[in-house]
């Protein structure tokens, strides 16, 4: 059995830096528009890219998202869409994995979806609104298809809690360190810092990868310095929702990718996008 995401990982780690994450949802600002943006993450240093299922209540996302996902929901993107995303992430040179709430697996089907996802490449999937304690379904047809099982621990997760979480991970398991709806931030506090210590004493052999509203390199830098794995969301869906399509994802992820490496890239704080 094998992990795609914890040998990507591992091979970012063997360099020296962290992996970057980037989050994108299928279907904004339509899909082509949208597979073409995970082609330009990669194309730029992207190590992994989560390939976001539009959800018509997606409770957990901040308004920049929201407002994404919910074109594509109109439009009618469906997990066929998705599928097709994540070929084009494995063929450019990523690792993909799905990011969806629980409802829009459940409505595919859980033993057809694991199937064809990993069928299509894909490493597997980050359930953000699904607990380990009540995914027997999903984490008998991951096993089944050798498919990573990443789930979430935040600040508020209790020494039991993240012992339980992790246990069930495969690949990573995906702290989200500030409490409430994603979305970038002006700063990077010490909570992540603590919640990824934690963790690993939880389980000190699962990478820890962070998703805390990074916007720039400089903030990446800083995350990674202590994470497995810096997660960028908001920032990335920002710069299709303000019309620099390809190009903006193209200078983000450039900028990112230097962050991983201990290097601050070129835009000072100032000059994120908070």
């Amino acid at each position: 059995m094998s992990s795609q995401l914890a040998e990507r990982i591992g091979t970012a780690k063997a360099e020296g830096r962290a992996a970057l994450i980037a989050y994108v949802p299928v279907g904004y600002p339509d899909v082509e528009g949208s597979i073409a943006a995970m082609v330009a993450a990669v194309e730029a240093g992207a190590d992994v890219v989560e390939v976001g299922v539009p959800y018509s209540d997606p409770g957990m996302d901040g308004p920049v998202i929201q407002q994404a996902v919910d074109v594509a929901v109109r439009a009618g993107v469906g997990m066929t869409d998705v599928l097709r995303a994540v070929e084009a992430v494995a063929a450019a040179g990523a690792v993909p994995v799905v990011m969806s709430y629980w409802n829009p697996i459940e409505r595919y089907g859980v033993p057809r979806f694991a199937t064809d996802l990993a069928a299509a490449g894909g490493a597997g999937a980050i359930t953000p609104d699904l607990i380990p304690d009540e995914a027997a379904a999903w984490l008998g047809a991951a096993e089944g298809a050798d498919l990573d099982r990443v789930f979430l621990v935040a600040p508020s997760s209790t020494e039991a809690r993240l012992r339980s979480t992790t246990a069930a991970c495969r690949g990573f398991v995906y702290a989200a360190s500030t409490m409430g709806v994603t979305g970038t931030r002006a700063t990077v506090g010490d909570a992540a810092e603590k919640l990824v210590a934690r963790t690993r004493e939880a389980r000190p052999d699962l990478a820890v990868c962070v998703g805390l509203g990074v916007s720039n390199g400089h903030q990446a830098a800083e995350v990674a310095a202590f994470a497995d794995g810096v997660i960028v969301g908001s920032a990335y869906v920002r710069e299709l929702l303000e019309g620099r399509g390809t190009d903006g994802v193209r200078r983000l992820t450039e900028d990112l990718a230097r962050g991983v490496k201990g290097h601050n890239g070129h835009l000072g704080r100032s000059e994120g996008k908070a």
